[in-house]
């Protein structure tokens, strides 16, 4: 679907400007009116991560005049495998503060706004507002959800795209737009269950796929911003790296569709926290378990991640089970009713549904293990590696 172009084409190129983007200014759908429409326009991405990276470096290459990051978390070495645009020496720093630093020297031609903040009901409407176009880079539902929901009240467009493993999905969502409006709604009624809906630091993802689906994500912003092309309004790009494969779905509004008119609850719309706090899941820490594995208590322990996260680290004396063969309840008679059982995951978050589910099916032995393998291996054996 073609739209008008978001912004006016009002500002003015330098000298420097034209000879740097004059590839653009050769093509005739963009020309040099396209350009100053860039310049003068204002996109916001949201998160600095995977998706934000190669978002970020193609819209600053390509003179997008005022750059708006927001995100609060900081430079992991397990980023570096994906997130391109930060370095190694940047570990430990604010991603926007690094990010910026590479957009800057990339492009000193573009204005470079940074909110080092988390988003949420109380600045995502009045944020929205000073900018033309977002951009959502975001790992979670509930996040996904606000963006949507904030992008509607403030009347904007915003650009979506989404990874897994080795699969992204793409598309652009706007309510008021001219010819018919669309939003993640549409797509996405309902979100799905917390446990069906991994991260990236849970499910994986490969490096690359990122740069796929930010390539995207960039074409159709500058699309939009200059009024060339068709829209993936009303449309999911659906990308499948392993099949090496490109599908294109319709999507039309959903039937009986409730208008949106405030910001809600993300966490509680998710299913995060919202029904039992983390101290109503029996549990115990590193150091407890480690007392318990060094005691004659007969003790069986449950790893419940996949093969794959096993093999890079686990505790030893556990037996690999995964969450969805625990869930299904087919090794529910493995479990001994006359020992202490202790279920782990990477972090706490899958096994603490694990002993959820084993709780209500009446186990009353089970408890999850607090911050998980990692949590262990940083108190007990820290030469291990992490992930």
């Amino acid at each position: 679907m073609q739209l008008p172009p978001l912004v006016e084409a009002s500002a003015t190129l330098s000298a420097s400007e034209i000879s740097r983007y004059s590839r653009h200014l050769l093509l005739p759908e963009i020309g040099l009116e396209g350009q100053q429409r860039l310049k003068h326009s204002r996109v916001l991405v949201i998160g600095a991560g995977g998706l934000g990276s190669p978002t970020l470096l193609y819209l600053a290459a390509a003179g997008v005049g005022t750059l708006g990051i927001i995100d609060f978390d900081v430079v992991d070495d397990s980023n570096l495998q994906r997130q391109v645009i930060h370095r190694l020496a940047e570990i430990g720093q604010l991603k926007t503060q690094s990010a910026k630093r590479t957009l800057q020297a990339l492009n000193p031609h573009i204005q470079i706004n940074l909110h080092n903040e988390r988003l949420d009901n109380d600045n995502a409407v009045a944020l929205f507002s000073n900018y033309d176009l977002m951009l959502d880079g975001t790992d979670n539902f509930a996040t996904r959800y606000l963006v949507n929901d904030a992008c509607v009240l403030a009347r904007k467009p915003y650009v979506w795209g989404s990874i897994y493993r080795f699969e992204g999905q793409a598309s652009v969502f706007w309510e008021q737009a001219p010819s018919g409006g669309i939003n993640y709604r549409d797509l996405y009624p309902e979100p799905p269950p917390a446990h069906l809906a991994p991260s990236c630091s849970e499910g994986g993802v490969l490096g690359v796929l990122c740069a796929s689906i930010g390539a995207i994500m960039a074409t159709e912003a500058i699309k939009l911003i200059t009024g060339i092309g068709n829209s993936l309004l009303g449309r999911l790009a659906v990308y499948d790296a392993l099949e090496m494969s490109y599908r294109f779905l319709p999507l039309r509004p959903a039937p009986q569709r409730q208008p949106i008119t405030a910001l809600l609850d993300y966490q509680h719309l998710c299913g995060l926290g919202s029904t039992a706090p983390p101290a109503s899941v029996p549990s115990l820490d590193a150091h407890a378990l480690q007392a318990l594995r060094l005691s004659k208590q007969p003790l069986q322990l449950i790893d419940v991640r996949e093969k794959n996260e096993w093999d890079i680290l686990h505790i030893p004396q556990a037996q690999l089970i995964p969450m969805q063969q625990m869930l299904s309840g087919a090794h529910t008679a493995q479990l001994s009713p006359d020992a202490e059982i202790v279920v782990y995951c990477k972090a706490g978050s899958r096994s603490r549904t694990v002993v959820q589910a084993l709780a209500e099916q009446g186990l009353r032995n089970v408890r999850s293990l607090e911050g998980g393998v990692l949590a262990w291996a940083a108190a007990y054996a820290p030469t291990l590696p992490a992930y």
